[in-house]
């Protein structure tokens, strides 16, 4: 293998690293994207079950190992926070995994390229 065939050999394993390393944290991106959809979806049956109580009714929050009570206005502002919050960390996460995705697609190509240029050396020789 002469030095041309040899750099653009190093130069295609550069880029199928990057690929890969971008692989492996896109899997960990969506994993996470899952968790936070989850954990909305849980929030928003909370919030229907607040919704369906009256002003009578008490609430109850799990303190550490203790029940502490809590106004139900209190509870239900508390829950929609927590959505918005969850909602923005999903959003930043479908954003960055698009992102992610569109890098991969840029690797992936380069990766070809650098194979296409390989064999077009290899075949010159």
């Amino acid at each position: 293998m002469d030095k041309k065939s040899a750099a653009l050999y190093k130069k295609m394993q550069a880029e199928f690293k990057a690929y890969q390393n971008l692989q492996k944290s896109c899997v960990k991106m969506v994993k996470q994207r899952e968790m936070l959809e989850s954990q909305l979806n849980e929030n928003k049956w909370v919030l229907d079950e607040l919704n369906l109580l009256g002003p009578d009714n008490k609430v109850y929050k799990l303190f550490g190992p203790v029940m502490v009570k809590q106004e139900l206005e209190e509870s239900r502002q508390n829950v929609g926070k927590r959505m918005e919050y969850i909602s923005k960390e999903l959003k930043s996460c479908t954003d960055t995994l698009e992102n992610m995705e569109k890098d991969m697609l840029k690797h992936q190509e380069s990766v070809a390229k650098y194979q296409q240029q390989c064999q077009v050396a290899a075949a010159m020789q």
